[in-house]
C-alpha cells in the first residue's frame, strides 16, 4: 500500500496585500490554485475551486479527477456570471491524486494554468506540467528564448485558466508510485523568484516536507517576493511503481474540432476575462443550439410543402405531389446528417497528433492513440531522437501516448523533451 508524506506554506509575498492563492494538502488530494481578477475575485476563485474539488472527487480514478476539475470549472464561471463584483475572475489548478484499480494504486495528476508540478527523482529535478501561458507558448515555438520569456511584457498572460468560459480542457496523466520520489506543486510565485537548480538542491537538502516548502517559501520572498507564494511538497515513502514504467496518459478532453488543422506557428489566443457582450451570449448560445437545430430541420422534413396547382386540380395527384415532395427533404436532411457525423467522426479519428515510439526512435503519429474504429495512426514527422537519449521522465511521457491538439503542439512536445533530454553535451 502507498504511503505519502506531506508538507506545506503559503505567504502573501512582499508585494501584495492579499494572499489568492489556495490550497489542500491531506491525502489522497493535494492541490494548488493561483486566483485572479478584481479585487476579491482570484481569492475567491482559487478557494471556490478547490472546495468544489474536494467536493465532487467520487472515486480515486484520474478519470474522476479530470471530471471534478471540470465541474469545478463550472462552478467559478457561474459564480463570476451571477456576481458582478467577481466577473472575469479564474483560477489555475495543479493536483496529485493517489488514484487506484484493480491494476494497483498510481498517482493521478491535472494542470490547468501555469501552476507547476515538478518530480525529484534519483535527486535530478524535472517539471512535469507544461505552462498554459502565452510565453511558454512562444518559448515552444521557438519564437522567444526561456532567459526572454522572464521579462516578456506579456508573461502573465495565461492561454488556459478555471473560470473563464464554461468549459475547459485539462491536461492529465498518471504516474508510478515510486519509493523515494518527491513531488513539488507550486504556484508562479516561487519558480519566478527561485532558479531551478535552487529548487533542486533545496528539495535534496531538507528531508522533512514541510521543512522544505518553508525554505522554498522564504527563498522566493528573499528573491524580492514580488508574488503570493505556495508550496506542497509530496514525498512517496512507499509505493509499488517502477520508476521506468509509467501507466499510460489520461485523455482529459474532448478535442477542439474547430482547432484541428490551424498552423503550427499560430500562438494560442490569450484568456480574456471580461463580461460577455449581448453579441458573444448570443454566440455562445448559438454554439450550443444543435437539439435545436436538428429539431428545426425535422420540422422542415415533416412539414407540408405549398401546395402545387394541377391542371387537372386531382385529389390522388397533389397527394402523389405532397409525398414525393417530403421524401425528398426527408432523404436530403438524412444525408446531410449522416455525412456531418461521418466527418465529424473522420476529423476526430484522424485530426489529432501524439508523440510515440517506433522500435527506439521518437515518431510524431497522425490519428488517436491505439486507432479509433476502422481509423489507424500513421506516422507523421520521424524526429531522429532515440529512447536512450532521453530522461526517465521524458521517456514516460513518450510511452504514455498523450493526445496533441495539433501537429505543432506534439513538435512542441518533442522540442520540450529533447530540451530536458541526458544527451550529451545538452
Amino acid at each position: 500500500m502507498t504511503q505519502l508524506r506531506w508538507g506545506q506554506a503559503t505567504d502573501t509575498g512582499q508585494v501584495r496585500s492579499i494572499n489568492q492563492d489556495s490550497m489542500h494538502a491531506d491525502a489522497p488530494l493535494f492541490v494548488v490554485a493561483d486566483g485572479m481578477g478584481g479585487h476579491r475575485g482570484g481569492e475567491v476563485a482559487s478557494a471556490v475551486a478547490i472546495e468544489t474539488l474536494l467536493g465532487s472527487l467520487a472515486e480515486p480514478s484520474t478519470a474522476a479527477l479530470v471530471e471534478s476539475v471540470q465541474i469545478a470549472n463550472g462552478t467559478v464561471f457561474q459564480r463570476a456570471q451571477d456576481d458582478a463584483e467577481l466577473r472575469g475572475m479564474g483560477t489555475t489548478l495543479c493536483a496529485v491524486a493517489l488514484v487506484s484499480d484493480e491494476a494497483g494504486e498510481r498517482l493521478g495528476l491535472v494542470n490547468v494554468g501555469d501552476s507547476r508540478v515538478y518530480l525529484l527523482r534519483g535527486g535530478a529535478l524535472s517539471q512535469l506540467t507544461e505552462d498554459h501561458s502565452l510565453v511558454e507558448s512562444l518559448v515552444r515555438q521557438g519564437r522567444i528564448t526561456e532567459d526572454e520569456a522572464l521579462v516578456h511584457p506579456q508573461r502573465n498572460i495565461l492561454t488556459r485558466a478555471l473560470g473563464i468560459s464554461a468549459s475547459v480542457d485539462v491536461d492529465a496523466w498518471e504516474m508510478p508510485a515510486v519509493t523515494g520520489d518527491r513531488y513539488l506543486l507550486c504556484s508562479d510565485g516561487l519558480f519566478n523568484e527561485v532558479e531551478p537548480p535552487v529548487i533542486e538542491a533545496t528539495l535534496r537538502k531538507l528531508a522533512d516536507p514541510s521543512e522544505a516548502a518553508h525554505e522554498l517559501v522564504r527563498l522566493a520572498n528573499e528573491g524580492g517576493g514580488r508574488d503570493n507564494i505556495t508550496a506542497v511538497v509530496l514525498d512517496v515513502v512507499e509505493g509499488a511503481g517502477a520508476a521506468a514504467t509509467a501507466t499510460r496518459m489520461t485523455a482529459a478532453a474532448e478535442p477542439d474540432l474547430g482547432s484541428l488543422g490551424a498552423p503550427a506557428d499560430t500562438a494560442p489566443q490569450p484568456v480574456v476575462a471580461l463580461p460577455p457582450t449581448p453579441a458573444a451570449e448570443a454566440e455562445a448560445a448559438a454554439a450550443t443550439g444543435v437539439a435545436d437545430v436538428a429539431t428545426d430541420v425535422g420540422g422542415l422534413a415533416g412539414g407540408d410543402p405549398p401546395p402545387v396547382a394541377s391542371p387537372s386540380s386531382a385529389e390522388p395527384e397533389r397527394k402523389r405531389r405532397r409525398v414525393t415532395w417530403r421524401v425528398l427533404v426527408f432523404l436530403v436532411v438524412l444525408v446531410s446528417l449522416v455525412g456531418g457525423v461521418g466527418w465529424l467522426v473522420s476529423s476526430y479519428a484522424s485530426g489529432s497528433y501524439f508523440v510515440a515510439f517506433d522500435g527506439d526512435e521518437v515518431v510524431i503519429e497522425q490519428g488517436r492513440p491505439g486507432g479509433f474504429l476502422f481509423w489507424e495512426p500513421s506516422i507523421e514527422q520521424r524526429t531522429g531522437t532515440v529512447r536512450d537519449e532521453l530522461r526517465p521522465v521524458a521517456v514516460e511521457r513518450v510511452e504514455a501516448e498523450s493526445s496533441q491538439g495539433s501537429l505543432g503542439e506534439a513538435e512542441d512536445l518533442v522540442q520540450n523533451l529533447e530540451r530536458t533530454s541526458s544527451k550529451p553535451g545538452a
